[in-house]
Formats: C-alpha cells, structure tokens, sequence
C-alpha cells in the first residue's frame, strides 16, 4: 500500500543544513528546479509531491474530500520517512498555507520559513472564484476553470513563461483530483483567518511579485503586522511566481536572508 509522498533528496554532506520544498496547487516538485539549480551548493534538499500531484499518485488511505489536515498528514509522514529532522522550509502560492499548518503542528523541525507568492488572506476576489469555480464545475472541463485561474492570477505578458510552466504540470492532476483539491476551499478560509492573526514564532521571508496583484497587498498586511519575525522583499516588474520569472535574483534574495549570499 503506499502511504508515502513521492520525494527526491539532493545531499552535499550529511552534515548540511536541509531545505524542504512545498509547491502549490497544480504544480510539483519540479517548480524549483532552478532552486534547486541555485541553492545545491549550499544545502541537503528534500523536495516532495503532494498527493495526486507529479508522482505521488493513487495514495491510500483515499479520500473522497480532502481538508489541510490530509495534505498536512502526507507531509509530516513523508518527511519523518526521509529522515530530516529540521530544516529551512521554502513554500510557493497555497503551499504557504500548508507550510504554517506544518509549523503548528512541528514548530520544532522548522528553523525559517520562505513563503514565495504567500496566500496570507481570502479576500472577495479568491472567495468569488472559489465559489464560482464549484458551481462551473459540474457543466464546464475543469481545465478551463484551471487555466482561467492561472490568467486571472498572472494575467500580463511576462507571466507567459510561469502560466505555461504551471499548466504544464497541472496536466498530471485527473478531474476527479483537481475537484478534490479545489474542495479544500471549504476548509480555506478558516484556516487563513486563523494564521493572520496567529503570532509567528519563526524567523520568515514573504518574497511577492510587485505584480502578484491578488496577493501582494495581503503579504504586506502579515509582514507588518508580524514584526520583526517578518521580512517582506517585493521583486519589481514580477508576478505571482517570482521564482519562475526571475529565478537567478530568487534565488540571490534567499540565499542573502540566510546568510549564504
């Protein structure tokens, strides 16, 4: 029966530090690989599927809805299976939700948080979509809904490459998964409520696109309000995937704040 996540470990010396690695929605583990390309030199990393997505698939137990507490579960089992016990965790888009999910249930195995493109309120537009997105879902492909949700997020021109890229990956996701995952929308806004206002407890880095307009205000609101735990860098002229857009200054800003650069 398999009950483990799919994960691929990348170790320059058992005594290095670990970074682990939480995509967003729709993607995999493949959405870093120019982190990986970037950050090799200077740490262990533990990048991992989630379940339906890349090549974690057909995990059991199954489940006919999914909350935080499955995909957290996943997580947590897959990780003390690979053996590190703490790490600098990096998180893109909805896995920011996920990754402070992991840190109130583990705060001992997180040394820092990198939350890049960080869902950190529901605001009227997610909370419209989410709703209309269900409704659509029972007469239109589910592809549509995806894609209309990847152009609303990254609606310009230079978000081309990060829209593909995530399109790309989200082939692996069947209808039936992807309703699954967009059903966490029940779950969703209670959980972001509660981490707004939750006290950070671990030293964080918000890294946003100065054009991630759906996400960009509310990233500022938690850095503000989360101080000094809290560090805000704001990459002009990039979107929502900012790791995609301009993976060689990405890669620069995190290996800055942990003191690697």
């Amino acid at each position: 029966m398999q009950n483990l996540l799919h994960y691929t470990k990348h170790v320059i010396d058992e005594a290095a530090e670990w970074m682990i690695f939480i995509h967003g929605a729709g993607g995999s583990s493949l959405t870093w690989k120019y982190q990986v390309d970037g950050f090799k030199d200077h740490f262990n990393l533990l990048l991992i599927d989630m379940r339906d997505h890349g090549f974690s698939k057909n995990l059991q137990p199954g489940y006919r809805v999914y909350d935080f507490k499955i995909i957290t579960d996943d997580l947590l089992r897959t990780i003390d299976d690979s053996g590190v016990r703490k790490a600098h965790f990096i998180a893109l888009s909805l896995g920011s939700i996920i990754l402070q999910k992991l840190s109130e249930r583990r705060p001992e195995m997180m040394k820092t948080m990198i939350m890049c493109g960080g869902v950190f309120k529901a605001d009227v537009r997610i909370s419209f979509f989410a709703h209309c997105a269900k409704f659509f879902s029972y007469f239109v492909p589910f592809r549509w809904i995806y894609d209309g949700f990847i152009l609303i997020v990254m609606p310009r021109r230079n978000h081309k490459f990060s829209r593909d890229q995530y399109r790309k990956q989200s082939l692996k996701l069947a209808p039936g998964e992807f309703l699954k995952w967009l059903g966490l929308y029940r779950d969703f806004f209670v959980v972001v409520r509660k981490f707004f206002d939750t006290k950070l407890t671990k030293p964080s880095l918000l890294i946003n696109g100065s054009q991630d307009h759906v996400f960009l205000d509310a990233a500022k609101r938690y850095a503000a309000r989360h101080q000094p735990l809290a560090d805000l860098v704001v990459m002009e002229g990039r979107g929502h995937l900012c790791n995609l857009e301009d993976r060689k200054a990405f890669n620069a800003i995190v290996l800055r704040w942990l003191g690697k650069g």
